[in-house]
């Protein structure tokens, strides 16, 4: 008998109010929100807001003080119930991949499947290294792997047992950036051709954009938003999202007629603010564009950085504190000195309540 279950519509993973306090800390306040079956969640903020702690608790592998946690409709933690974690059927990858260095990678990938006859977990293996494709490191050690094929390895013997879930913690983090993306694209069109469920831990705001059907933006211990990455970038709810996914040039202003007035001029807001209320401008660094001789402002360049594809400005405006910072891709023959027209896309400006 299952003390607390609860009919529920939901997909695979359903937290009720988690609460965990470390001392004086509280790791994580309330939190709650279910994903669906297939779905990859991309759980992400600043190091210390509880993204892995929350991943410990779903794993099993601590218990949250408060709350609820229900695979499917079966309640798996709660205040009258704990399923241990080898009973939850929930896969995890590690941000060290946490191999074991004396089993070659079929044996690594094997290790889960002890409860299946001999060749079948055989069977399984191979099934799982052919669909990872990583056949032809099946007999080497983990020490004779490269960063990229240790991690293909750890999510192979992750998706062995067939988990519910897959939990992933920072899975990328310990590879150089351009074998990041590579391995990071792989990994998840591999997840989705599989319809495997996936929490992933990530510090870091392009990987979550790009890899999570919904993004989780969690804040000293609770969530901030619960977005697709399209909705989360263009539409935060609040300025430290904006601030998470893009740097920002904060203007302070004054909220007037639907607008935030500045020293750059008016933007339209929708604020439930007061008329002469207190307000912020926050305008992305490529929401500026050169402008053709006599029109937009003028702007001196301060500093400037050619990143390749893209070029980046210190700028100062008369009658703004500090410098404002420009991203293009355009070309830009400048130096510092230089004197430069600019006008400013309001697609690219967000408005907030001045805190």
């Amino acid at each position: 008998m299952m003390h607390g279950l609860a009919e529920t519509t939901t997909g695979a993973l359903t937290l009720e109010h988690i609460g965990r306090r470390f001392g004086e800390t509280l790791a994580l306040d309330d939190v709650s929100f279910s994903i669906r079956h297939g779905e990859i969640i991309c759980l992400v903020g600043q190091s210390g807001c509880g993204k892995s702690s929350l991943l410990r608790i779903i794993a099993g592998v601590d218990t949250a003080d408060s709350g609820r946690v229900l695979l499917g409709k079966t309640e798996v933690a709660g205040p009258d119930r704990f399923v241990e974690p080898e009973e939850r059927n929930i896969g995890f990858v590690f941000q060290d991949y946490a191999l074991f260095p004396h089993l070659t990678v079929e044996e690594n990938v094997a290790f889960g499947l002890k409860k299946l006859p001999r060749h079948e977990a055989r069977e399984r293996a191979a099934a799982v290294i052919a669909r990872i494709g990583i056949e032809t490191l099946a007999r080497r050690y983990p020490h004779m792997l490269s960063g990229g094929e240790q991690q293909r390895v750890a999510l192979a013997r992750a998706l062995a047992p067939k988990p519910r879930i897959l939990l992933m913690d920072e899975p990328f983090s310990n590879l150089d950036r351009g074998l990041r993306e590579r391995v990071r694209e792989e990994t998840t069109a591999t997840l989705r051709a599989l319809g495997t469920t996936v929490i992933m831990v990530t510090h870091d705001p392009e990987e979550a954009l790009s890899a999570g059907d919904r993004v989780v933006l969690m804040q000293k211990g609770r969530i901030v938003q619960i977005a697709t990455g399209y909705e989360i970038y263009d539409r935060p709810n609040s300025l430290y999202a904006a601030e998470f996914f893009c740097p920002l040039n904060k203007l302070p202003g004054v909220y007037r007629n639907g607008r935030v007035e500045t020293a750059l001029g008016a933007f339209p807001a929708g604020l439930n603010l007061p008329e002469g209320g207190q307000a912020l401008a926050c305008i992305r660094p490529q929401a500026f564009r050169l402008a053709q001789p006599g029109e937009g402002m003028s702007a001196r360049v301060v500093r400037c950085s050619f990143l390749g594809e893209i070029e980046q400005l210190a700028i100062k405006v008369e009658g703004v504190e500090g410098t404002l910072h420009m991203r293009t891709t355009e070309r830009i023959e400048v130096k510092p000195g230089d004197d430069v027209r600019l006008v400013i896309e309001p697609g690219g400006v967000l408005a907030f309540p001045q805190a």
